[in-house]
């Protein structure tokens, strides 16, 4: 059965290190909580995986956490570049990060053959493109069945993942309403997983069973943070807050103005404060 704890305790106890380790979410349910905690914490030579890594993986990067990304096409959603990243690959500021870029079908792939304790992802993709030329975890093999070439490319199995969701009831059951990406798949495939929610329910006796998409013994911790999420939005509680994306554009082009932004808004901030940043966007969500 999944603990519940505060959040600087589950980020402590689950995160080390050189881990290798997931802030997973699509659209909306982006965990900026456990990511900031993380952030506070000080962690040092982690390899960042993620789909579609955006603000909060530029804040990570900034900051000096990553040694390794790992990923499927980085951008501000919406604006434009990840200007962080972009400083750290170009110009090693903080400091060189090596970068592993796949296409969406391979991470998603990749992280249901971790699900499945496969060593390897192989699948219909790669024909054509240029990426493997530049990743030599892309390779290609003959299917001994066809005949036909493939693509494969190595499991992803983390240390530890971070997801944010709606609900958990209070045997440590986890539900998902909306736009549900990969998260499934990347707790299944990860040694560890915490959960950060909106709030804990009795149970969910009035929903749909397959809401539930985690049982409470493929999570390790949960930890409720109101508006974790933020500044994507979550499915039911609050909007996604375009404004601060279109600010994060401006405040990353600058590493003085973006220290001087995560000081304000991570390092001295608390998870609590989350609940205060979507009070405005809660009758939209």
């Amino acid at each position: 059965m999944a603990r519940f704890v505060p959040l600087p305790q589950a980020v402590a106890e689950n995160l080390n290190n050189g881990d290798s380790v997931a802030f997973e979410g699509f659209t909306h349910l982006i965990p900026t909580a456990a990511a900031h905690e993380a952030i506070r914490q000080g962690f040092r030579d982690l390899t960042l995986i993620r789909m579609t890594p955006d603000v909060v993986y530029d804040q990570m990067i900034g900051m000096g956490l990553a040694r390794k990304l790992v990923f499927s096409y980085a951008g501000n959603p919406g604006v434009g570049l990840l200007r962080r990243l972009r400083d750290a690959v170009e110009n090693g500021f903080p400091h060189k990060i090596e970068i592993e870029e796949h296409s969406h079908a391979a991470m998603a792939n990749a992280y249901e053959a971790g699900a499945a304790g496969l060593p390897c992802a192989i699948f219909r993709g790669y024909r054509g493109a240029e990426l493997a030329r530049v990743n030599p975890n892309i390779k290609f093999i003959d299917c001994p069945f066809t005949g036909e070439s493939l693509a494969a490319v190595p499991a992803l199995r983390p240390d530890v993942v971070f997801i944010h969701a709606q609900k958990a009831d209070r045997k440590g059951n986890v539900l998902v309403e909306g736009i549900v990406g990969i998260q499934k798949e990347a707790v299944l495939a990860a040694k560890r997983a915490v959960v950060t929610v909106e709030e804990v329910v009795d149970d969910f006796s009035d929903l749909h069973p397959n809401l539930t998409i985690l049982p409470h013994w493929t999570v390790t911790d949960i930890a409720v943070v109101p508006g974790g999420a933020h500044p994507s939005y979550t499915h039911g509680y609050y909007a996604r807050d375009n404004a601060e994306y279109l600010k994060w554009d401006k405040i990353a082009a600058d590493r003085d103005l973006f220290r001087d932004w995560m000081q304000k808004n991570v390092l001295d901030a608390t998870p609590e404060d989350f609940a205060g940043r979507v009070e405005k966007l809660r009758d939209a969500g």
